[in-house]
Formats: C-alpha cells, structure tokens, sequence
C-alpha cells in the first residue's frame, strides 16, 4: 500500500466536505477519481500531498515514495521551458557537477589516483540512472506532447494551457512512484492525447488522475473510485466498464429498498391490525399489545435502506430554433490570415449548411479557434469572404465563457443583463442548471470553470439561436454535465460547428469531421474515430514536406557566419512584437490592477529585448 487516509475529516468554506472518508492507493495501480463538480477531487489529491491539512483523520504514506503533482494551475517560473524541463533531472546534474570536480583532481598527479576511481564508480552511476539520455528524453516527450516551440521561451510568457503542458512534461520525466494527474488531457491536442495515453499505458508505477475525458480513461485506467456524499466507492476495470457496474449495482440496491420499503409497510400494518384486535377485546388484550410492541421495537432497530439516487440532478438544458433556415448557413471562400508574419489560414474554403453537424480537429496553434471567429465575424480575414444566412442567429460558447471584467458581477445580475425576466423566474431557470439557493449570488469571480460553463448555457437556451459555435465545450464539465450536453446537440434542430479534442463527444454528436492541416480544412463524412486515419496520413505528409523544405534551405544556403545574428533578429522582432500587443492590451484595460500586471510583463519584455540587443551586438 503506498498511500492510506482513514476517516479524513475536512472543512471547505465553513461547510462539510469529508466526514469520515478512506482512501487507498496500492503500487502498481492505474485509477481514476470521478464525481461531480465540487464533490472534493482536487481537494482529495492537495491532502494527499500535503498542501492542504487534515481537520480530522490520519493519513499514511509509504517511506521513501515520490509524489509527481500536476496541479490545475500551473507554477509560476522565469526560467525558460528546456531549463524548467532539465531541472527535472536535479540528482544527475549534481552527479555532473561532482564529476566536472572530479576531472579537474585527476589532473594533479597527487590526486589522480583516488579522483580516477570515484569518476569511474560515479560515471557508472551516472550511466545506470540514465544521465546520458537526458537530452533524449527531454527532446521525446516535448516532441510526443507537441511543445517543442515552448522549449526556448521563457516560462514567463506562456499562457496558462503551455504552462500546464511543461508542467506534464517535466512530471513525465521526473518518473516518480507516484503521479497524480489533476485533469492532464485539458489543454492537448488529441494527437498528444493519444501519445499520452501510450505513455501511462507504459508506466512502471503507480497513476490516480482526475479527468472528465471518458475515452482516455477507458484507454489508461484499471480501477475507479467514485467520490460522492463524502465517500468512495470503487469499481474494477475502465470508464466503460465502471458505468455498467454502477448501473447494475444502482437497480440491485433500488430492489433491496423495494423489498424492504414492502417488508416495512406489512409490519406497519400487522401493528396497526393487532393494536385494533386488542383494543376490540373484552377486556383489550394485553398479549397483543406485548406483540404489537414488540414488533415496533424490531422496526426501530431496523437497518434502513436509503433509497438509492438512481437518476441524480443534471442540467435541464434543451436548445430551440426559433426560425427555419435557408440552406446556406455559412461559405467562406479563399480565407487567408496570419499573425506575427506566420500564415495560420491559407486559401481556405468552407460552405456550411442548415442542420449541418461539422467537427474541426487539429493540433494546438493550427488555427481552429481563429477559424472559428472569422465565421463569427469576431475577427476579420486578411482576404477572402464570408457570407452568412440572413436568418442565422449563431450561440458561440468560447473556451473561456466569461470575461475578466464581469469577475465582481452576481451571476443572477449577470444572467439577467442577457434575458428578460423578474429575479424569481431567473432564480427558477437557473435551478434547472444545478444553481440552488444562495448560489446564484455567488460573484462571477467565484465561479469554477464548469459553473461558468453551466451560466452560459443557461444564457444560450433562452436566446433562441439556431446556430450553435462550441469551442472545447466539454472542457469543464464533468460526466453528467458532458452528458446533457450531447444530448442537447443531438435534439438541437439547427446547425453545429464545434472545435473539441474529447474523442467520446466528437464520436457522439458529429457525423462530418473537418481536419485542419496546414491552413487548409480537409473534410470527411464520418465521426473522428471513423475518418482520423485521414488526419495521420495528412500529417505524414506534412511532415515529409517539412523535413524536404528543410533539407533544401540547407543545400541552398550554408551555415554562414551571419546566421546567429539573423537567429537573434528574429528573436528581437518576436519579443518586440509581443512588447506591442502588451501596449494595445493596456489601453483597452480599465482595472488598475490589470494595468499593472500588464505592466510589469512589459518591463520585463523590455529587459529581454535589451539582452538581445546586446548579443547581436557581440555577434
């Protein structure tokens, strides 16, 4: 056993969460904690690593056992993201730091000797732990989760899904004991999904992870443990194999309740019978009094069955059209856009149309989102044209559903700037999206990411749209919220376009799939798992076509004494580029705190960009 907690006691914000919960962790297990949103997962693994404490309960870890954490939010770091990886590997770069040491000693005569033999017996330590493969490993698992471009960036400019991304990374290679995964798949691409999954598949220890993402859990995990009302239940085997159990084991329990909820009724009524008999005896008949008392006792000691939650309460959320459509939603025709001198989109067309359900997949930075608000006319192409439907009316749900400025507004405030109605209909409507009580006074700002999720749908359902626009909307829902959403899309009667990487929810709601490859959209009929076989070969050739471009850029043009300071040319051009998005970013901003996060971002920028000023000058 690695890990135990017995009747762990916690308070969250003043209210109950664990009473007497137990947790086990045995070596070699592969397991998933599922339950709802807000029923303790995260906090769960913060206790297991100590980052949050015990109200009450003990908890015992095996001697010696490392623990890898990938938090939800990630560190905040400095260092650039190979430096940030290579610390991963702490213990072998003491080893050759001693080793450096020991190289010098072995120059003086009366040193060499002794220096000689400890080289010899740390250099094999140093072999055995694997210390020259170092860079190898490095280069294999950000090449197998695509964030090679991160390696030479600093920490500090990532956004928050990169971040998470290096986090993973420098997890992997540090091969602890333990890894506790707090939602791993969330900002992948499914083709580093799928390297993940061969990854954990591999693992020589021990693996417990949160995740919503049913397909990876059916492809990495052998055991579940379900977090509700406090406890844990546990099934054997996968995702799939954990909701048929539970099914079953829901109807058994609901047929023992029946069965006793029958027993009791005939009880109470031979109570109620002998009561009646005795009262109507001359003189009443104290013997069936006894029994009728006797048979009470026996139904207070009863064990009661709680009756089983065999339909627990979900989203009420169905999405209506309010007017018919013509066919043509949507023809894009000879998109081009590009950022930073890159081309993201390149002589693209798409010709959406009425009840059309369309799924676009593609790596991290291929130009999904992008192409999703050029349809929205959020942003505009830097050529081409978009034409739409003179009666569509388009529901976009973006990866981050509310804005920054809306964090110190009350959800019924917000809900209600959107949809017309008295605060007792509002309060009603959001019940329906799991809001009860005092929730829908919560501020925005106090909202998990599935909360936000739930408001905005609440919002979408009332709008009467007739063209739904999602972006990775499963993202921070759990299960049962994942669940009504499919099958809100399934019912909706007009037109999908969804960006996602959960693999279940593309094979459930989607009967065409898009690839996005090289700027240009490749489209199939069929689910994702039906045609990504397509979306391998594209990016074979891609690849191919890459390593032959290259491979003729270096026939063409030598390595010249000039090609350092062209590479620092670049970089300049790049950090300037950012220092200006920063400047326009600012002017938007009204929050003075914003401002002055913004601000110190630019300075730092500013230092970055006169560092490389002066080694373009040396070079």
């Amino acid at each position: 056993m690695l890990i135990t907690l017995k009747n762990a006691y916690k308070i969250v914000g003043g209210n109950e969460l664990f009473q007497a919960l137990n947790f086990e962790l045995q070596a070699g297990q592969k397991a998933a904690l599922v339950g709802r949103n807000g029923s303790g997962k995260s906090t769960l693994f913060r206790l297991l690593t100590k980052e949050e404490s015990l109200d009450g309960g003990d908890l015992f870890i095996q001697k010696g056992l490392s623990i890898g954490y990938l938090h939800q939010i990630p560190e905040e770091r400095n260092d650039t993201g190979y430096d940030y990886l290579k610390s991963a590997f702490h213990a072998l770069q003491q080893m050759m730091e001693e080793m450096k040491k020991l190289e010098t000693a072995m120059l003086d005569p009366e040193q060499m000797e002794k220096a000689l033999k400890q080289y010899g017996e740390l250099q094999d330590r140093f072999t055995r732990a694997g210390g020259y493969e170092m860079e190898s490993m490095i280069s294999q698992v950000a090449q197998g989760l695509n964030i090679q471009s991160l390696l030479n960036q600093s920490c500090r400019h990532l956004s928050g899904g990169e971040k998470t991304k290096l986090g993973l990374a420098k997890i992997l290679l540090e091969k602890p004991g333990l890894l506790l995964l707090d939602e791993p798949t969330n900002h992948l691409d499914l083709q580093a999904i799928e390297w993940l999954e061969g990854y954990i598949q591999q693992y020589h220890g021990t693996v417990c992870m949160i995740s919503h993402d049913r397909s990876f859990l059916d492809h990495t995990v052998d055991g579940i443990m379900e977090i509700e009302s406090g406890e844990i239940d546990r099934y054997k085997g996968n995702y799939s194999s954990y909701e048929k159990q539970k099914e079953e084991k829901l109807l058994a329990e609901f047929h023992q309740y029946q069965e006793q909820q029958k027993k009791i009724k005939k009880m109470k009524e031979a109570i109620k019978r002998l009561r009646q008999w005795a009262n109507e005896a001359n003189p009443p008949n104290e013997k069936l009094f006894k029994k009728a008392k006797s048979m009470e006792r026996a139904l207070e000691r009863m064990e009661k069955i709680d009756k089983p939650l065999i339909d627990p309460k979900k989203m009420n959320l169905t999405f209506h059209t309010k007017d018919r459509m013509g066919k043509d939603i949507i023809v894009a025709e000879k998109l081009h856009k590009s950022y930073a001198s890159r081309n993201i989109l390149a002589d693209l067309d798409l010709h959406i149309r009425y009840r059309d359900r369309l799924a676009i997949v593609g790596e991290n930075g291929c130009g999904k989102s992008t192409l999703l608000k050029l349809l929205l006319k959020v942003e505009k192409p830097d050529q081409g044209t978009i034409r739409t439907g003179p009666s569509a009316k388009f529901g976009y749900l973006a990866q981050n559903p509310l804005q920054d400025n809306d964090e110190h507004v009350r959800m019924i405030d917000y809900f209600r700037s959107f949809i017309r109605v008295t605060e007792g209909q509002a309060r009603h409507i959001l019940a329906g999206f799991m809001f009860y009580g005092y929730d829908v006074f919560k501020k925005i700002g106090q909202l998990s990411g599935g909360e936000r999720m739930r408001l905005k749908l609440a919002i979408f359902m009332h709008q009467g749209i007739n063209v739904l626009v999602l972006d990775e909307p499963t993202n921070h829902l759990d299960i049962d919220s994942q669940e009504v959403l499919e099958d809100a899309v399934q019912g909706f009667e007009g037109t999908v376009i969804c960006v996602s990487h959960d693999r279940y929810f593309l094979n459930q709601c989607f009967n065409e799939t898009a690839y996005l490859v090289n700027g240009q959209l490749h489209r199939y009929f069929g689910s994702y798992e039906e045609t990504n076989h397509h979306w391998n070969a594209l990016l074979e050739e891609q690849k191919s076509v890459t390593v032959k471009k290259e491979a003729v850029k270096a026939a063409i043009k030598p390595e010249s004494p000039s090609s350092r300071p062209e590479s620092l040319e670049v970089q300049i051009e790049e950090k300037e580029q950012q220092l200006a998005l920063i400047e326009e970013e600012m002017e938007r901003k009204t929050s003075s705190s914003d401002i002055e996060k913004l601000e110190k971002e630019k300075r730092a920028l500013a230092q970055d960009i006169d560092k490389l000023y002066e080694r373009w000058m040396e070079a």
